[in-house]
């Protein structure tokens, strides 16, 4: 961990993944429209690996920019004091394979709403026309109690 001028510290591997699997925050997907605008949205979220996973409609607005621009950043935050965040920059590769949609829904399904309804929403989110977005993580920038 290093302390900079400021006061912040940054978070290890360990400590920000951590971090980011603690409870059910989401992480903001942050993509490049095709005319340059940016478009922000929450997604459920998990780590696989060195991967970041999840779910979305294989029509809306971050798979169209996805699929002409993989790049996207993504950001997990604590919402309140002392604030701590997590920026990912990574690549991401698509998929509609049916059976690996249905596995992730079902993950991420038990992590948001509980293990209870983890198979109700991996059937209800793991159906033709949604896409499993894999994300290859090239870039972590992890800051802890940024008010302390």
């Amino acid at each position: 961990m290093c302390r900079y001028r400021d006061g912040m510290e940054r978070m290890g591997d360990s400590e920000w993944r951590e971090f980011v699997l603690e409870g059910t925050r989401t992480a903001k997907i942050g993509v490049a429209r095709g005319d340059g605008r940016p478009h922000v949205t929450p997604v459920w979220f998990t780590l696989d690996g060195d991967d970041l996973v999840f779910t979305t409609s294989g029509t809306g607005q971050k798979s169209k920019s996805l699929r002409r621009d993989p790049r996207l950043a993504a950001c997990v935050d604590e919402e309140r004091p002392p604030y701590s965040f997590v920026m990912i920059d990574g690549t991401a590769t698509l998929s509609d394979d049916l059976d690996e949609l249905v596995k992730w829904a079902t993950v991420l399904g038990g992590r948001y709403m509980g293990p209870d309804r983890a198979e109700e929403f991996g059937r209800r989110n793991g159906v033709p026309g949604e896409i499993v977005v894999r994300v290859r993580i090239t870039k972590v920038i992890a800051m802890r109690a940024i008010a302390e």
